[in-house]
Formats: C-alpha cells, sequence, structure tokens
C-alpha cells in the first residue's frame, strides 16, 4: 500500500514548526503595478492580498518593526544581457522609471519604508536586505506579495538559508494561477517556514507590543 504525500514528507522528517523569535520584519515582495494591475500582462489579481498584507504593515510600523519592500526594475541596458529575461520575457517590461516599477499605493506603503531594488527572483540576492535585516536586529522574517511560485518562495530559501525564521501568510501572496501558488506554499511548509495567515500574524503581533530596539536600530 502507497503512503500518502503528507505521510512522506513527515516520515523523511519536514514539516517541523518553526520557533518564533521576538524581533519581527515584514518584506512585501514585487506587489508593483506590474505585477497587481491587470493591465499589464505579467500581473495577477492581487487586490485582496494587498489588503491583508496592509493590515500586517500598518501595526508592524505602529510596534516598530521594519517593514521593506521590494521591486524589480531594469536599466534598458540590461534587457538583453540577462538570462532571466531571456526565459521570462514578459518581465523585460520592467524598466526603470515606468508606472510597472512602482509600489502599488494599495500596499499602503509610505515615504519612511525603504524600497529594495532588485534584478532577480529573490529579495535577498544583490540588495541590502540581510543588512538591513541584521542592522535591525531581526531574528523572523514575514514574507508576503507576488508572486507565491516565484519571489515569494525565492525569497523564503535565501531567507532561512541566511538564518532568519520564515512566516508566510497565504492570504498575502499573490499568483497568476492557483496550482503553483498551492504546490509552492506546500513545499515552503514542508522546508522553510511556517505557512499561516495575515489573522495569525496579527495576533502573534499584537501580543509581542512594541520593539524600541528594533526602532532605534533600524534608524
Amino acid at each position: 500500500m502507497s503512503m500518502s504525500q503528507e505521510q512522506i514528507y513527515k516520515d523523511a522528517g519536514f514539516g517541523a514548526p518553526v520557533l518564533r523569535g521576538r524581533r519581527p520584519a515584514i518584506v512585501v515582495v514585487d506587489f508593483s503595478y506590474g505585477f497587481t494591475d491587470r493591465r499589464y500582462p505579467t500581473a495577477s489579481d492581487a487586490a485582496a492580498q494587498m489588503a491583508a498584507t496592509r493590515k500586517l504593515t500598518d501595526l508592524a510600523r505602529a510596534r516598530g518593526y521594519p517593514v521593506i519592500y521590494t521591486t524589480i526594475a531594469y536599466h534598458p541596458g540590461e534587457l538583453d544581457r540577462l538570462a532571466w529575461l531571456k526565459k521570462a520575457t514578459g518581465m523585460r517590461a520592467l524598466v526603470e522609471g515606468s508606472r510597472l516599477v512602482q509600489i502599488d499605493a494599495a500596499t499602503g506603503i509610505r515615504p519612511e519604508d525603504v524600497v529594495l531594488v532588485k534584478k532577480g527572483a529573490s529579495a535577498f540576492a544583490g540588495t541590502q536586505l540581510a543588512a538591513l535585516l541584521t542592522g535591525a536586529g531581526v531574528d523572523t522574517l514575514i514574507v508576503t506579495g507576488a508572486t507565491t511560485s516565484g519571489c515569494v518562495r525565492a525569497t523564503c530559501v535565501d531567507a532561512v538559508t541566511a538564518g532568519f525564521t520564515v512566516l508566510v501568510p497565504a492570504d498575502c501572496c499573490a499568483d497568476r494561477a492557483q496550482a503553483p501558488h498551492d504546490a509552492n506554499l506546500y513545499d515552503i511548509a514542508q522546508k522553510y517556514g511556517d505557512v499561516t495567515d495575515s489573522a495569525d500574524i496579527l495576533g502573534w503581533l499584537e501580543n509581542l507590543g512594541n520593539c524600541s530596539t528594533c526602532v532605534a536600530r533600524a534608524r
């Protein structure tokens, strides 16, 4: 008799719950218009996910925890030279200075929020994200954004590799199709972090209270 998928992963030692820290941060991955405004082919309908994420970021700021946004933006001179753009040709539209690379205002982004520009999938690759998190004393990274199967997953992999506990509220992540969204959340939950929801994260942040240390380090 064949074993279930759940049993196979359990027997292999995957899916253990993570130990949450005391100094979280939120990274909002690529909720830029190129990924949220359906007039662009690269986008998906992320209205509900942005609204759920905004509740988390509003509370995080109020508690003194870092909120960091990312966007993908390319210089025109990079378009014919980067391997990723030969595979994912639709990404060539994400040109520096265009509306597509601006963070969607529906996220509630504020002028004081850091926006990291990246060229690849992971929010860590070629950016100052790890340094910003370490400097703020962060031990737990809440990952939200788009797309679940691309940049969100890549960010989770690099986050746990860099030593951060990873939490992913599923209702704060958007993708172009349900199947890759579900499959990648499953994979993240088995190997890289805990997949939960925004209500759970909100309750956790409320219970943590304020973090004056994080505020001081982030300045």
